[in-house]
């Protein structure tokens, strides 16, 4: 292979075409079959192949590599628009989004603003807490900030290639091929295993990604090398576009990639660049070569950031979950014109000023940049303000916010007085076995082990165990241990029930961590022989009691460890803090279903001596009705999780049942 070939330049508007394809398919997918076309890794390939391009052609033009005018010119072309979408994201969502999502939302706005967005997500992902969030209007920038990190890798990577190849007498051509072929070689391979054990983290990796841009860059370097006749121009193109939009309808691409399922796009865009417009009039050329692919493509970058954050919008506005036809259509064409927009009122006159030295254009971007930071900046201090407050003023009258005690004889609630915890602070309204790091990690199997209550001379030893459903629990034992001389050992676990079988695991490795957690803390318990186990009693997804359950329940019995099984709580498919915010705390829309089983048949059948059965349900229904605020406390935190404030509240019902426990085992 000839690596001083220098291909021919010339202008490729199949490029501009298959731009314009991938983000329409992107959009689609997004509106209308909430899923991921691969339409971001037809991207990234077609990066690779450009910049390698204009990086390789500004050495050879020149003998050097500007490294700061190149940055400059990279500013000038991506700055103004992606600033423009974020500082409309910034308004719109101060005006539209539900205040329980203001905190998060600034914080992308920031990550985003810096190129790191594609990084949060990545530890949201292993975030359990931010997992449960709602869609943000700011996270379609993750493939944004890759790319942007991908160029400044790659312009480090030319600069190795040429200082190698001025040490080793070799032309740049090879020695950046060589350099490329080894970072595809061990980036697909990190790709492959790190999608299989953690692919949430691995879908934002930079470096799990950094293949699919090493495959532009090496299809660049060899491309002028392959010569493909008319009729396997003609196969090639085809097929590469055929698998280009179907992708997302046969793979889940936001579940198994960027692993070996990526290589189905990232092929389709390779056959595409190398049929190139040898295929003759029936080739795909004809199609992504077309005027108005073209055209939409020189505004699909516009086009990719602007739809959506007007879905979010629409969303938010509207309160459907969906979006119809006609709605779907209109997000489309209004994000066209926002680009167009933007592309040629924004972002092309400052591209296109080429008579500034570079002090100025800098000072420009920043320029660009600035209101962002300053709005966001006035904007979390104003959420600072109000977090702070809400928290000062939380239980300045306890009587005021009785919460689940309204069940109670003789309580009532004020209906003048506003609930708590505010919805400005309800995602931080958590147990504080958070914030002490004693909840363990979705991928971590260690057991931590923290104390609770009277850890001196209690009278009672009560271990709390299990995933998040257990640990919301904690509040109401605190309470409950304050006033009973008991202890509270804390075991909990993102994303892991205690049970003989790992149930909703993310990953492979959730899955064995979780399992090896299990076994680990069924060693301490056994070793530690508390009074009681507090687990959760079932799952509210299945139907049935899961055996897994039972199977634990029954090691433990063998032990002599007594378990204390409370049901699970209702739970729905969206974000209750934001509907109370959209629609009110009375609407109906808002309400939740009690249509959960009752297993005290099942557990009854178990003939398990040491498991003593708690059902609170009728402390979050109403008959068939749950109220998403009970005692002028909101009840839930997000679509399943209840809050600190209303689970303290809990505490009189809980004790009542953990003692009518202790007097059912002394029997």
């Amino acid at each position: 292979m000839d690596l001083y070939k220098v291909p021919e330049r010339k202008y490729r508007p199949e490029i501009e075409g298959v731009r314009a394809v991938a983000a329409i398919l992107i959009a689609i997918y997004h509106i209308w079959l909430g899923n991921v076309s691969g339409g971001v890794d037809v991207f990234f390939v077609v990066s690779g192949f450009l910049i390698t391009a204009s990086l390789l052609g500004m050495y050879e033009r020149t003998g050097g590599i500007d490294v700061t005018g190149y940055l400059l010119k990279l500013g000038k072309r991506l700055f103004p628009t992606a600033f423009t979408v974020l500082l409309f994201i910034l308004v719109t969502s101060f005006l539209f989004l539900p205040q329980s999502q203001w905190a998060g939302t600034v914080r992308e706005i920031i990550a985003a603003l810096f190129y790191v967005e594609n990084w949060m997500l990545a530890f949201n992902s292993v975030d359990y807490l931010a997992q449960n969030n709602v869609a943000s209007p700011v996270q379609h920038f993750w493939a944004m900030s890759t790319q942007f990190q991908f160029y400044m890798i790659w312009t480090a990577v030319l600069i190795i290639a040429v200082f190698i190849a001025k040490r080793l007498n070799i032309a740049p051509r090879k020695s950046l091929f060589i350099i490329l072929i080894t970072m595809f070689i061990a980036s697909f391979g990190y790709s492959v295993y790190i999608t299989t054990v953690n692919q949430p983290w691995a879908y934002f990796d930079t470096f799990a990604r950094v293949w699919e841009f090493a495959t532009g860059g090496i299809l660049f370097l060899v491309i002028g090398n392959i010569v493909l006749n008319k009729s396997m121009s003609f196969i090639f193109g085809w097929i590469g576009f055929i698998g280009l939009i179907s992708c997302g309808l046969i793979l889940q691409v936001s579940t198994v990639f960027p692993g070996y399922a990526a290589l189905w796009p990232v092929a389709s865009a390779v056959l595409i660049l190398l049929a190139g417009n040898n295929g003759g009039k029936l080739s795909v050329y004809q199609i992504l070569g077309s005027k108005p692919l073209v055209k939409f493509g020189s505004i699909s970058y516009g086009f990719y950031l602007w739809h959506w954050p007007l879905l979010i919008l629409y969303y938010n506005i509207t309160g459907n979950a969906s979006a119809s036809i006609v709605d779907g259509v209109s997000i489309i064409l209004i994000a066209v014109v926002l680009s167009y927009l933007t592309t040629h009122i924004v972002e092309k006159p400052i591209r296109d000023r080429k008579v500034m030295s570079k002090p100025k254009t800098a000072l420009l971007l920043v320029g660009i940049a600035s209101p962002i930071i300053i709005l966001a900046g006035v904007w979390n201090h104003h959420i600072n303000e109000l977090q702070n407050g809400v928290a000062s003023a939380a239980y300045s009258d306890p009587g005021d916010h009785p919460g689940a005690m309204v069940f109670a004889p003789g309580v009532e609630a004020d209906p003048d007085v506003d609930y708590l915890p505010q919805l400005i602070h309800v995602k931080d309204d958590l147990p504080r076995s958070y914030a002490d790091g004693c909840h363990q990690h979705v991928e971590k199997s260690d057991v931590i082990q923290c104390e609770y209550g009277e850890t001196e001379n209690p009278d009672r030893t009560i271990a709390l165990v299990g995933g998040s459903h257990s640990t919301h629990w904690l509040p109401a034992l605190e309470v409950y241990a304050q006033e009973s001389n008991t202890r509270i050992v804390n075991y909990t676990k993102s994303v892991c029930r205690f049970s003989a079988e790992s149930y909703l695991m993310t990953t492979p490795a959730a899955q064995r961590t979780c399992e090896e957690w299990v076994g680990n803390v069924t060693k301490e318990l056994v070793e530690e022989q508390p009074d009681l186990v507090f687990t959760t009693a079932d799952a509210t997804e299945w139907e049935g009691l899961p055996e897994g359950y039972a199977e634990k329940w029954a090691e433990l019995e063998e032990e002599g460890v007594k378990v204390f099984a409370i049901k699970d709580n209702p739970r729905v498919e969206y974000d209750i803090p934001g509907c109370v915010e959209q629609y009110g705390e009375d609407n109906e829309g808002c309400y939740l279903e009690n249509d959960l089983e009752d297993f005290t048949d099942e557990i009854d059948q178990l003939d398990l001596s040491n498991v003593y059965y708690a059902d609170l349900t009728d402390k979050f229904c109403e008959d068939d009705v749950c109220k998403p605020i009970i005692g002028n406390v909101l009840v839930y935190r997000d679509d399943h999780h209840i809050t600190k404030t209303y689970s303290e509240t809990l505490a009189p019902f809980v004790g009542e049942e953990i003692e009518k426990a202790l007097e059912y085992f002394e029997e």
